[in-house]
């Protein structure tokens, strides 16, 4: 069997882009597996501003990733902002009190808790304390939707 030099130079290419596949570009630390599954260390996600004082958020996985769902972490500082959700949102509370409010009435969430809110909710996020917490989103293009 005769092996060219190119068949040669596809399979290394195709090796080292398998071994890199487990590596993210990321500034935390992140797994993304061969398979599609994905591991992240929320500890080490350092969010960036968004929009208000007190507010911050850092998306973690990216649509070529997850095109279905997505995922991120958000802090609040002892703060409230008004939002519309255009898609359905699942909120894991890490650290603080998380606090929906929809109609003058109020859904509280705990470290450990989890908190829906269904897609056309009208709300005020709010904490009295800082708080960080999961968000899962779907659709993860929801604001290509609006």
């Amino acid at each position: 069997m005769n092996v060219s030099e190119e068949l040669i130079r596809e399979i290394v290419t195709k090796v080292i882009q398998a071994a890199s596949a487990g590596e993210s570009k990321d500034d935390f630390e992140k797994h993304v597996d061969p398979s599609g599954i994905i591991g992240i260390k929320t500890s080490t996600v350092k969010c960036e501003p968004f929009g208000q004082e007190g507010v911050t958020l850092k998306d973690v996985v990216s649509l070529e990733e997850a095109p279905r769902m997505g995922c991120g972490i958000m802090e609040l500082d002892h703060t409230s902002f008004e939002w519309t959700l255009t898609y359905d949102e699942y909120d894991f509370v890490i650290d603080g009190t998380l606090e929906i409010e929809i109609d003058g009435r109020i859904v509280s969430g705990n470290p450990g808790d989890i908190i829906y809110i269904p897609k056309n909710s009208h709300i005020h996020f709010q904490t009295p304390n800082k708080t960080r917490y999961a968000y899962f989103v779907y659709p993860a293009n929801w604001q290509e939707l609006n």
